[in-house]
């Protein structure tokens, strides 16, 4: 198959029209319905007429699987073990050393789809760097700045692909799974019945810097979910921030109020769903096989809501929606349900003084429909010195969408916190479809 014929199969004439949906069976209607919530919204889109044959979709989502380079990218695993008792799955890139008469550090995922691998290029969890300290004068040279990265709802360590590519080598950085999303363990605490708190993801990711960045300075960056986490950090471990933290960077994120959120659709109707929906979902948890057979029947449905809620831009690359509605389907629908009480319930506003004496890069997509982009500004509000970057036709994953802007921005803040020395990073790669494709 041809990437132009892919790209049109796959390429979101997406969803079924409103007339279509009165004959799906009931599961079918709740697995879409728990769709949206897994892409951070609410029930309730319109969506447009499909043109394009089933078993062509179908085929082209296979290519796209096979062929798309994202999410594909590797580093030294590791596991840290949470308060619970729970395995928290992470992976850990090493700093790259130099070469005698090497130039700056410059790997990354490139226009063509490269992840970094090349000719030259160390395998994907080598270790021949930054791990081996060396001694000079016979004093342990320091420990080098960590980046830690933590993803957001029902996505996974791979949703910084692009981020991760551009930086390889560069800087030391840490990718992990929150509890019960992709390689970690499901929540033990959860499996047994208690519920879960924004805090606990913040005692989550105390034990993956105490795991895999026990020494030295450290940048967080986190996007929605976890920049909840990482203000849930802050409020647990002022001294953390105090002592270890080189810089900050929210993405897409909030520090409250997120019971107000429309996603973009009428409030009457919104509420409407509120009053049900914790119920609702709590009955659709005890029915996971069923609803993940429903959302499975619903595919095509499933991906034209991802869409909407993902991104802003119309010519996002189809290998990128489908690696988005990858990483969200692959949340298991009781997860789903257990983790979407906490949000109504998060405020952490009180923590983000707390990084007011470090850099703070706030960035989100101004068309954002589950975060919106004034929840940003209301965190800019709290700490004025930070640097607050909107960006245009851009939604909820926005270093996804538009990896070029969030990758540069976010290098500059490694800049600013000491991280690197200089903002030279390997190429980050568009989304956007070439012309021809």
């Amino acid at each position: 198959m041809s990437d132009s014929s892919a790209g049109a199969a796959a390429g979101d004439v997406v969803a079924a029209a409103a007339s279509t949906a009165a004959g799906w069976r009931r599961a079918g209607v709740a697995g879409a319905a728990i769709g949206v919530l897994a892409a951070g919204a609410a029930a309730g889109v319109a969506v447009e007429r499909l043109t394009v044959g089933r078993g062509m979709r179908k085929k082209a989502r296979l290519a796209l699987d096979a062929t798309g380079p994202y999410g594909s990218l590797r580093g030294t695993p590791g596991r840290a073990v949470a308060d619970d008792g729970t395995e928290l799955y992470y992976e850990v890139d090493e700093v790259e050393p130099a070469q005698p008469g090497d130039g700056a550090v410059s790997r990354g995922n490139g226009p063509g789809g490269s992840t970094g691998n090349g000719p030259g290029s160390p395998a994907p969890g080598s270790t021949a760097s930054g791990s081996r300290r060396r001694r000079l004068f016979g004093r342990k040279a320091p420990a080098p700045v960590t980046v830690v990265f933590s993803h957001g709802y029902c996505l996974g360590q791979d949703s910084w692909h692009f981020q991760r590519a551009a930086l390889r080598g560069l800087v030391r950085a840490v990718y992990w799974d929150q509890r019960s999303h992709g390689r970690s363990e499901r929540g033990r605490a959860q499996a047994e019945g208690v519920g879960l708190g924004i805090d606990q993801l913040g005692r989550d990711l105390k034990a993956v810097i105490d795991a895999a960045a026990p020494e030295g300075r450290i940048v967080l960056v986190g996007h929605s979910m976890g920049g909840m986490t990482m203000m849930a950090l802050a409020d647990q471990y002022p001294a953390l921030i105090r002592d270890r933290v080189a810089a900050v960077a929210f993405v897409g994120t909030s520090s409250g109020k997120l019971g107000e959120v429309t996603f973009g659709l009428p409030v009457a109707g919104v509420r409407a769903v509120r009053r049900v929906l914790p119920g609702v979902l709590r009955a659709l948890g005890t029915q996971a096989e069923l609803v993940e057979k429903g959302r499975r029947a619903t595919a095509d449905l499933f991906a034209g809501l991802i869409k909407r809620y993902s991104f802003s831009s119309r010519d996002v690359d189809p290998a990128v929606a489908r690696f988005a509605e990858r990483l969200i389907e692959s949340t298991p629908i009781d997860v789903v349900a257990e983790f979407y009480p906490a949000f109504t319930e998060h405020d952490e506003s009180g923590a983000l003084p707390a990084f007011r004496d470090v850099p703070v890069l706030i960035l989100a997509g101004e068309k954002d429909l589950v975060t919106p982009s004034s929840h940003s500004e209301a965190i800019a509000e709290v700490l004025p010195e930070a640097e607050l970057i909107l960006v245009p036709d851009a939604g909820h994953l926005v270093m996804l969408e538009h990896p070029e802007t969030v990758t540069d921005r976010l290098a500059d803040l490694l800049v600013r916190g000491g991280a690197v020395a200089a903002a030279n990073v390997g190429e980050h790669g568009s989304t956007a479809q070439q012309p021809g494709r």
